[in-house]
C-alpha cells in the first residue's frame, strides 16, 4: 500500500504529522516531498509523482488538502483544505519566511512573490474544473470544528459530499489522527 502526503503552506517533509503517519501505518509506503513554493511548479510536480507512484490515497493538509484535491483520479483526503490562499491567507504574504521544519534539500527560507501570489489565485480559479460525478466520491474532506484560520468548507461541499468534523483546529493532533485520520485512510486504501 501508498499513500502520498502533502503537507501544509510554510511546511516540509519533515513534519511530525508525516513521522506520526509512517510510525502508525506500518503496512503503508509514506511517501511526503516537499512541495515546491510557488504553484506553477508544485502543480505539475505533484501530479507527476502522483502519476509516477499510483498511491492508493492521497492526504493534504491546509494548503497541501487543496494541491491533494486537484489529484484527480486518485482517492483523496483534504484536511481543513485552504483553496482559496491568495484571497483569505493570513500568511501568503510578500516577503521572505522560515520554513518549520528543514526541507530535505537544506532550505530553510523562503520567498513569496506578488507574482507567486498571482499563480496561486490563477490555480485557485481552474481548481475545480477536474471534478467528475464519478471522481467526486472519491474525495473526503475533513474539517476541524475550532480552525480560526481556513474556513473551505462551503466550497469542498459545492463540489464533494464525503465530510467528517472533529474537534481539534487548523493542525492535525495526534487524537485526531489516530481516532479520524488512520481508519479513513484505511477505509480508502
Amino acid at each position: 500500500m501508498k499513500l502520498i502526503y502533502f503537507h501544509g503552506f510554510g511546511s516540509s517533509a519533515a513534519s511530525g504529522t508525516i513521522r506520526t503517519l509512517r510510525e502508525k501505518l506500518p503496512d503503508f509506503e509514506v511517501i511526503a516531498p516537499d512541495i515546491p513554493v510557488d504553484p506553477a511548479e508544485a502543480l505539475p510536480f505533484l501530479r507527476e509523482l502522483c502519476e509516477k507512484e499510483q498511491p492508493n490515497v492521497v492526504v493534504g493538509t491546509s494548503m497541501g488538502g487543496m494541491y491533494a484535491q486537484q489529484m484527480f483520479g486518485f482517492n483523496r483526503i483534504c484536511v481543513n483544505p485552504a483553496f482559496f490562499m491568495s484571497k483569505t491567507s493570513k500568511v501568503l504574504k510578500v516577503g521572505t519566511f522560515e520554513f518549520f521544519k528543514p526541507r530535505l534539500d537544506g532550505q530553510k527560507e523562503f520567498t513569496i512573490t506578488e507574482e507567486i501570489i498571482a499563480h496561486f489565485a490563477e490555480m485557485e480559479a481552474r481548481q475545480f474544473d477536474g471534478v467528475t460525478p464519478s471522481d467526486s466520491e472519491r474525495v473526503w474532506g475533513m474539517f476541524g470544528i475550532n480552525d480560526t484560520l481556513v474556513n473551505c468548507e462551503e466550497a469542498f461541499f459545492q463540489h464533494y459530499h464525503n465530510i467528517i468534523h472533529f474537534s481539534g483546529g487548523h493542525r492535525l493532533d495526534d487524537i485526531t489522527i489516530n481516532e479520524i485520520l488512520i481508519p479513513l485512510i484505511h477505509l480508502m486504501a
